[in-house]
C-alpha cells in the first residue's frame, strides 16, 4: 500500500471506546444494593418457614387490590422516567411547546411526573401502614409485622431517595448554563436507580402479597 493511500485510510485521531466511569461505578453500587435486598428476601423466607401458621393468619389482612393499584403507579413512574431518559440522551432538558403538548415535553417534565407518581406511591404505602396498624399489625406486634415493615420500609426509604434524586436532576437541569454530557449522565444514572427500585418492589409485591 502506498504512503498516499495509507494516509487517506488511517484515522486522523485514534478512536478509543471506554465505558463511562461514572455509569460503571453507579452500576457497581446498585449491585451492592441488590445484595442488601437479597438478604431481606432471605430473612423473609427464613422466618416464614419457621412460623408458617402466623403468615397464614396475618396475610388475610392485606389489601391486595389496593397494593396492586399502588404497584401499578410505581411501574408507570418507571415508564415516564424512561421517556425522560430519551430526552436527556437527545439533550432536550425542557419542553419546547405548551404544557399540555406532551409530545414536546423535555426531560424535566417527564422526571417531574415520575416524581409525582413516586410520591403518590409513598403516600399510598403510608396509608396502608396506618390501616395495618389499626388492624393490629405493627412493627413490634409479632415476627410477621417486623419482617413486613422492615422489607417494605427499607424499600420505601429507597423510593424517597429516588425522589430526592429526581429533584436534584431537575434542579441541575435548570441551574446548568448548558445541558451537556455530565447532566445527561447524571439523569441516566438516576433512571438506573429508579428502575432498580421498581423491579425490587415488583419482587416484594409478588412475595408478600401474592405468595401467601
Amino acid at each position: 500500500m502506498s504512503t498516499a493511500t495509507a494516509s487517506q485510510t488511517a484515522p486522523v485521531h485514534p478512536v478509543i471506546n471506554r465505558p463511562n466511569t461514572t455509569t460503571v461505578g453507579f452500576i457497581v453500587w446498585l449491585a451492592s444494593e441488590l445484595m442488601f435486598f437479597a438478604a431481606l428476601f432471605a430473612m423473609y423466607f427464613t422466618i416464614r418457614s419457621v412460623v408458617p401458621e402466623l403468615w397464614a393468619e396475618e396475610t388475610k389482612v392485606l389489601d391486595v387490590p389496593y397494593a396492586l393499584v399502588n404497584t401499578t403507579i410505581l411501574v408507570l413512574s418507571s415508564v415516564t422516567c424512561q421517556l425522560g431518559v430519551f430526552k436527556a440522551e437527545h439533550f432536550a432538558p425542557r419542553r419546547t411547546g405548551g404544557l399540555f403538548a406532551i409530545g414536546k415535553w423535555g426531560m424535566v417534565e417527564w422526571y417531574f411526573l415520575s416524581f409525582v407518581l413516586g410520591a403518590i406511591f409513598v403516600a399510598g404505602q403510608v396509608y396502608e401502614y396506618a390501616n395495618l396498624v389499626s388492624e393490629g399489625i405493627a412493627l413490634n406486634s409479632n415476627a410477621y409485622g417486623s419482617v413486613f415493615y422492615l422489607t417494605t420500609g427499607f424499600h420505601g426509604l429507597h423510593v424517597i431517595g429516588g425522589l430526592i434524586a429526581f429533584l436534584l436532576v431537575i434542579g441541575r437541569a435548570y441551574g446548568a448554563k448548558r445541558f451537556g454530557h455530565r447532566e445527561a449522565t447524571f439523569a441516566i444514572c438516576v433512571s438506573y436507580y429508579w428502575h432498580f427500585v421498581d423491579v425490587v418492589w415488583v419482587g416484594l409485591f409478588s412475595v408478600i402479597y401474592l405468595l401467601k
